[in-house]
C-alpha cells in the first residue's frame, strides 16, 4: 500500500532530487529533517469557565535564504508529521519563486467551528504568547492558513506588540488591510495558480478559454480559481466543484459567481438547481481539461491516478498526490502543475506585504498583480526549462530547481 503520511512523502520527493542533482549526503540528510520544532500546550479558558487545553506546532524547516514563513493551520486532525511536511514543502515553495525566506508552518489541533469569537481570540494570543522569542520579522513570521483568517492574524499581531512594545506589523502576513495587510492577498493563491496555468497551456496549445474545469474544495483558493477563470484564462467551463460534503456537477457549465454566493451564503453546494450529485472522489475522475485539487492532501493516490482524464492538474492544495500516483499521471501523459509552484502565490503576495510593512510604503493592486505575475511566470519557465532538458515530471522538475538554490545556501553558509 502506497505511503500517505505527509512528511515521508515529503522525504521521499527530496530524496528523488537529491539523487538526480548528486547532493553530497551531509547535505542530503540536513535537508530531510527539519531544523527547529517545538511543541507546546495551550491552556484556554473557554466561555463557559472551564479551561481546556489544546496542543500546538511550529516547524522551521530551513532558514538559509532567509527567514522561516509558514502559515499556522487550526483542524482537529492537526499532525506534527503533516506541519513538518508543509514546512518542508514552503521551504520549496519561497525557492521556487525565488524570494528571499526559508520555510516553516504552524498547527493547533482544535475545531475553530466549535468555538466562540472569544474563545479563537484567547487561543489566537495564547499560541503567540507559547512561541515567544521564535518568531519575528527576521526569525519566522506566520501567516493564516486552512481555519484561520486575517482576523486571527490581527490578534496575534497584536499579541506580539505587546510582548515587544513595539510596532512590528511585519511580524505576521495575511492581516487585515486597516493594519498593514497587503492588497492582493486574498486571491493570491488561485490568481497565482492561473498565472501558471495560463502559461502551461501556451507550452501544450490548450485553448483555455474553451476549456472545460473542475475544482475539488471550494474554499479560498477553489473560489477565487472559478471567480479568476475569466479574468486570466478568457474563459472556460466549470462543469463540477466540491466541498467536504460532497460535490455537484452539470455537463453544460455553472455560473461560477452564482456558486460562489450560494457557498458564502448557505455554507454548502446542497439546493444548487439543474445539478447532478458527485463525490470528491467521482469530480476527480472527470472528463475535464484542466482540474484543481485545492482540497487536502493525498487526494490522487496509485488507486485512482490512472483515472485521471484531466490534461492539466493545478495543485492548489499541498500535497493532494502521492509520489506513486505522480508517476502513473506522467506516464499517461498529465500535465501536473506541483503544489510549491502552482500555490505559491499566496506566499509570494505575503513576502510583499513584508516589504511594504518594512518600507511603510504601500502598492496599488494593480502592482501587486503586476509583480505577482512576473514571479509565477519566471518561475514556471524556470520549471519547465528543467523538466524539457532533464526529461522528469514536472514535480521532480521543481524540486531540482528549489532544492539546488537551498543546498547552494547551505554550503555558503558552511552548514554542510
Amino acid at each position: 500500500m502506497a505511503e500517505l503520511n505527509p512528511f515521508k512523502i515529503a522525504q521521499r520527493q527530496l530524496d528523488d532530487a537529491a539523487a538526480r542533482l548528486g547532493l553530497d549526503e551531509a547535505t542530503h540528510q540536513f535537508l530531510r529533517e527539519p531544523q527547529k520544532e517545538i511543541r507546546f500546550s495551550l491552556p484556554v479558558r473557554m466561555d463557559d469557565g472551564s479551561t481546556k487545553i489544546f496542543q500546538g506546532f511550529r516547524v522551521q524547516y530551513n532558514v538559509a535564504r532567509g527567514p522561516a514563513k509558514g502559515g499556522i493551520r487550526w483542524h482537529p486532525d492537526e499532525t506534527i508529521d503533516t506541519v513538518r511536511a508543509l514546512a518542508a514543502w514552503m521551504t520549496w515553495k519561497t525557492a521556487v519563486v525565488d524570494i528571499p525566506l526559508g520555510g516553516g508552518k504552524g498547527g493547533v489541533v482544535c475545531n475553530p467551528k466549535e468555538m466562540s469569537e472569544w474563545e479563537r481570540e484567547r487561543l489566537a494570543r495564547a499560541y503567540v504568547r507559547a512561541l515567544g522569542p521564535l518568531i519575528g520579522v527576521h526569525k519566522d513570521t506566520p501567516a493564516p492558513d486552512v481555519y484561520t483568517n486575517p482576523q486571527i492574524m490581527a490578534w496575534m499581531m497584536d499579541e506580539y506588540e505587546a510582548i515587544v512594545r513595539e510596532s512590528h506589523p511585519g511580524v505576521i502576513t495575511g492581516k487585515p488591510l486597516p493594519l498593514g495587510g497587503s492588497q492582493g492577498r486574498g486571491d493570491a493563491t488561485a490568481r497565482g495558480g492561473l498565472y501558471v496555468v495560463r502559461e502551461a497551456a501556451k507550452k501544450i496549445g490548450l485553448d483555455t478559454s474553451k476549456a472545460t474545469y473542475a475544482v475539488q474544495g471550494f474554499g479560498n483558493a477553489g473560489q477565487f480559481a472559478a471567480l479568476l477563470h475569466d479574468e486570466i484564462l478568457g474563459g472556460g467551463k466549470l462543469v463540477a466543484v466540491s466541498d467536504s460534503r460532497g460535490g455537484i456537477y452539470n455537463q453544460n457549465g455553472f455560473d461560477a459567481k452564482k456558486i460562489v454566493e450560494h457557498k458564502l451564503k448557505k455554507g454548502n453546494l446542497s439546493d444548487i438547481k439543474e445539478a447532478d450529485p458527485v463525490s470528491n472522489e467521482e469530480l476527480l475522475e472527470l472528463d475535464v481539461d484542466i482540474l484543481y485539487p485545492a482540497a487536502l492532501e493525498n487526494q490522487i493516490t496509485d488507486r485512482n491516478a490512472s483515472k485521471i482524464k484531466a490534461g492539466v492538474i493545478c495543485e492548489l492544495a499541498n500535497g493532494p498526490t502521492t509520489p506513486e500516483a505522480d508517476d502513473i499521471l506522467h506516464d499517461n501523459d498529465k500535465l501536473v502543475l506541483p503544489d510549491f509552484l502552482a500555490n505559491a502565490g499566496g506566499v509570494t503576495v505575503s513576502y510583499f506585504e513584508q516589504v511594504q510593512n518594512t518600507y511603510n510604503f504601500y502598492w496599488s493592486l494593480d502592482d501587486v498583480h503586476k509583480r505577482l505575475d512576473h514571479r509565477m511566470t519566471c518561475a514556471f519557465e524556470e520549471v519547465y526549462e528543467t523538466l524539457q532538458r532533464e526529461k522528469v515530471h514536472p514535480r521532480l522538475a521543481a524540486y531540482l530547481v528549489s532544492v539546488s538554490r537551498v543546498a547552494e545556501a547551505c554550503k555558503l553558509r558552511g552548514w554542510v
